[in-house]
């Protein structure tokens, strides 16, 4: 198993984030399966998890998110013992981000857990797999983005743009 005595002896963190305010009020079944992490990383050996969560209604891609910021600080600082997200990925939304995230999880030996499973980032094939997840991420985000962006035009060409 990959968890060991050692990521028990230190905290479990559920990095919880909804990117818009929008998705706060429409989405609270989201942020419930978030804050239920905190349960799952008890039911995995942990005494106790702490909840991140002063990122809601913040974009992955603004400046600031100082909820992201106290994760990495308290990764660095060797208190994390596992990260927690509905999906690894969510975790960060630019690949400067996650593979930050990435590189300071393998350096101090910070498990990444998602609904799909535990990744130890010291691991090559776990390193592997968090790499792609967080690749197929920023390629949503690019795709949704296009898609955005090209739906005005379309209306513009058909007169119908107000």
């Amino acid at each position: 198993m990959k968890i060991t005595a050692e990521h028990l002896a230190r905290g479990a963190y559920v990095y919880v984030r909804q990117s818009t305010a929008d998705q706060l009020v429409n989405n609270p079944e989201s942020r419930g399966r978030q804050y239920g992490l905190a349960e799952r990383a008890r039911s995995l050996g942990w005494k106790d998890a702490i909840v991140i969560d002063e990122d809601l209604g913040r974009s992955g891609s603004g400046i600031s998110r100082p909820g992201f910021e106290k994760l990495l600080a308290a990764i660095c600082e060797g208190r994390v013992g596992a990260v927690l997200a509905i999906e690894a990925s969510r975790l960060a939304r630019n690949g400067r981000d996650w593979h930050t995230l990435i590189e300071f999880c393998g350096l101090v030996g910070t498990l990444i857990i998602d609904e799909d499973g535990i990744y130890e980032p010291r691991h090559p094939n776990d390193r592997l797999l968090l790499g792609m997840k967080g690749t197929m991420s920023e390629l949503e985000l690019s795709i949704l983005r296009a898609r955005s962006m090209e739906a005005p035009k379309q209306k513009a060409r058909r007169g119908e743009l107000s």
